[in-house]
């Protein structure tokens, strides 16, 4: 099931999550450009203790916002048509309001927070060349390094 949680401005979670690194439970997107990639990080994080995903902040961590609508429509339809079976995940649309926007920037800004939660049953999603495979825990474990190694853990 997935629920969504109207906007809401959450600055903590903001610090929070700029404050830490990509890694295992946490992938920052600065849009969904591909429903099939986005389908493999879903599986990889709902096969071992689910994660959240967050788009509208750059690798560089930059908030750069997006439209939650369009971002979440892209998730749930990667999730319906290219996880089998779908992971359960709830979103939230954070608004965040940039005090120092550049010049043709907006200072109202919004993210979306997808949660994904751990799966009971194993969850297969395409390959690179579209085959569904189930991600067995050592390509799980590879594919979830290649995202980032790092834990979702506090920079120093």
């Amino acid at each position: 099931m997935n629920k969504h949680n109207i906007e809401k401005f959450d600055e903590e979670f903001i610090k929070k999550v700029l404050k830490s690194e990509e890694g295992i439970s946490l992938d920052f997107k600065l849009k969904v450009s591909s429903k099939e990639k986005i389908a493999r990080t879903i599986s990889a994080l709902a096969n071992t203790k689910g994660g959240i995903i967050v788009v509208g902040i750059s690798d560089q961590k930059k908030i750069t916002g997006i439209d939650p609508n369009e971002e979440m429509y892209m998730i749930q339809d990667a999730n319906d048509k290219f996880c089998i079976p779908p992971a359960n995940i709830d979103f939230e649309t954070i608004k965040w309001i940039d005090e120092a926007p550049a010049y043709n920037e907006p200072s109202e800004k919004f993210i979306l927070k997808a949660m994904i939660h751990p799966s009971k049953q194993e969850i297969k999603s395409p390959d690179k060349n579209g085959i569904f495979e189930s991600l067995s825990k050592g390509k799980r474990s590879k594919y979830l390094n290649d995202l980032n190694s790092n834990y979702f853990q506090t920079a120093s």
